[in-house]
């Protein structure tokens, strides 16, 4: 079986294809492979192709007036990006860029997909469901940087990443992940001398272990 079939069905996006429409978006998924650290896309690039992570790590981020650079989000495979060309985007806002590994993607014209969506009811639905979802989620990131102060920040970001890639050990839940001190600041709006304070005392305090691209936390439900 083709590859790129195989991959379409661990998206949920697609779980309402025929096998012929699969085969249809199959053949217009164009492979892609990016060096660690090399931007996929930046601001002003056309915003014409949408992509999906097959492999690797992929950060979305934008930069503050003052030239700080602000993460929105960290993908993993599976997850679809670049996709606000389909609700109009004419060219890129952010910056999309591979973390500390190659990564592998698929690209496809925001064109062909817009047309796949027209044909397949189903498939719209899950793309706007999905916008939803997005809007949701950064609403809630705003109510946190309004009412929530960084050391809660920082907290409630490991126990989403946690939810979303930790795996349990034991008693315990184990995040391997590819970002440094400054990222995690970026992801929460902090600083790099912030996220280590609070990370230090919470491992001193035994509620997690951290080193390089790792973090262990002892009881999640103590973590607070």
């Amino acid at each position: 079986m083709d590859a790129r079939i195989i991959y379409l069905r661990q998206i949920p996006l697609f779980k309402g294809l025929s096998a012929t429409e699969e085969e249809q978006l199959a053949q217009i998924m164009e492979p892609v492979s990016k060096g660690r650290y090399s931007i996929i896309f930046k601001p002003g690039d056309a915003s014409d192709r949408l992509y999906f992570l097959a492999k690797g790590v992929v950060k979305i981020s934008t930069h503050s007036a003052d030239g700080r650079e602000v993460i929105k989000s960290i993908l993993h495979p599976n997850a679809m990006f670049g996709e606000r060309g389909l609700i109009g985007e004419l060219e890129r806002q952010d910056f999309a860029q591979a973390l500390k590994e190659e990564v592998q993607l698929y690209a496809i014209r925001v064109s062909d997909f817009q047309m796949m969506m027209r044909r397949n009811f189903d498939l719209s639905n899950q793309v706007m469901q999905l916008f939803g979802n997005q809007l949701i989620q950064t609403e809630n990131r705003l109510e946190s940087l309004l009412f929530k102060d960084a050391r809660t920040r920082i907290i409630e970001f490991i126990k989403e990443s946690m939810a979303d890639q930790g795996r349990k050990v034991g008693f315990e839940m184990l995040l391997k992940h590819s970002l440094t001190h400054q990222d995690i600041a970026n992801i929460t709006c902090t600083s790099r001398q912030t996220v280590t304070l609070v990370l230090n005392e919470l491992k001193k305090s035994d509620l997690i272990h951290f080193n390089r691209g790792k973090i262990l936390v002892r009881d999640l439900a103590r973590l607070s």
